[in-house]
Parts: structure tokens; C-alpha cells; sequence
């Protein structure tokens, strides 16, 4: 599969479609992460700073880190304005694991469940597009995060202690879905360092 010239992922919900977020976007995502400082405060220990939106567009991977291609969707309601955001990453780590660095929706649409019917397009344009795993990360303590991602399917496979992030170091659960009917111990051959235990 072609990753680079793919179609982005459908919307199935009514007026609303999806972008591909570029540099020219920048402005207006800095815009919607002013308005989630308790989304920033949970894993940051701070409000979205000033070049919040210009850094995460960069998409630098951690020293070491491979994927195929990133990408920043937006969701844009019938006035063009953003109403949730997404980042994932085709093939991080190894191939056929995407990882969802962010999914974050309109603090006004929190509990519609926008961001659950957002994640089945998601997924279903993961699985047609090579996918046989989703990988994300919930920062301990966010309990929004904790209640969202288990009812979604995804299971813990390990946590990391220490991780900086913004202003705060936080314990970190990494978490993952089978999207194949693969099983726990088969992703953890595939990604060595999602092993409980490994550095």
C-alpha cells in the first residue's frame, strides 16, 4: 500500500469531513489547543504553550524511532471550523502498528461521543490501509484517558516511569489494540520495547 498518496480517513457522521492539517494550519491548531488547557494541564503540568502547534506539526520521532509516514487530521464541522484533531503514525516501530499520538475534541463536544465514532472511521482506515495494530500512550492520572481508551478495546501491555512531558514527568501506559486478531504476546515480538521490563 501506498501510504504517501492514500486517501485520508472517511467521517461517517453528518457535516463533518476530514483534512489533512499542514503548515499554513498552523495558526488555527494553536487556536484549538489554547482551548484545551485541561487537556494540557493533565499531561503537560501546563496550558498549551505558544508554539504548542508549530513543534507538534514538525513531527519529530524520539532518536532511533521509524514510521512511514505521519499524519495531523482535522475534522472540520459545516462553518470550516476544527472540531477535533488527530495525529497517527503509519507503521511506528514496526510495520503494521499505528500509533495514535492524539485524538482531542472540542472541549464544547466533550461526552456527545464525537471522539468514539471519530476512532471507528479511524480504525476501519487503519485496517485498509496495512494496519493489524493500534499503539497509544495515556498518561497516568489523566483519568479522562483512563476511562476512554479500555471501553474502545485497547489493553495496557506496560507502563515507563519518567517520561517528560512539558513541565511535568509522568508515568506513562502503553497501550494497544488488536485490529487482526493478533494476540498481546505476538505484538510484543513484534515491538521489543513495549516488553514490560526492557529499557
Amino acid at each position: 500500500m501506498d501510504v504517501e498518496n492514500q486517501a485520508l480517513p472517511g467521517c461517517a457522521i453528518e457535516g463533518i469531513r476530514v483534512v489533512e492539517l499542514l503548515g499554513h494550519d498552523e495558526a488555527e491548531l494553536q487556536r484549538f489547543f489554547e482551548r484545551a488547557p485541561d487537556y494540557f494541564i493533565a499531561v503537560n503540568g501546563e496550558p498549551a504553550t505558544p508554539t504548542e502547534a508549530h513543534e507538534e506539526l514538525q513531527g519529530q520521532l524520539p532518536p532511533g524511532w521509524r514510521c512511514r509516514r505521519m499524519y495531523w487530521l482535522g475534522y472540520r464541522d459545516a462553518e470550516d471550523q476544527l472540531v477535533a484533531v488527530v495525529n497517527i503514525a503509519a507503521d511506528l516501530l514496526a510495520d503494521g502498528v499505528w500509533h495514535i499520538g492524539l485524538l482531542l475534541v472540542d472541549t464544547r463536544l466533550h461526552g456527545s461521543g464525537l471522539a468514539q465514532r471519530l476512532h471507528v472511521d479511524l480504525e476501519a482506515w487503519a485496517v485498509e490501509n496495512g494496519a493489524q495494530w493500534l499503539r497509544l500512550t495515556v498518561v497516568v492520572g489523566n483519568t479522562r484517558a483512563e476511562r476512554f481508551w479500555p471501553k474502545l478495546g485497547y489493553v495496557p501491555v506496560r507502563t515507563r516511569d519518567g517520561i517528560m512531558m512539558g513541565r511535568q514527568v509522568n508515568t506513562v501506559s502503553i497501550q494497544v489494540k488488536a485490529l487482526a486478531g493478533g494476540q498481546v504476546d505476538e505484538y510484543l515480538e513484534w515491538v521489543g520495547r513495549d516488553r514490560p521490563g526492557t529499557p
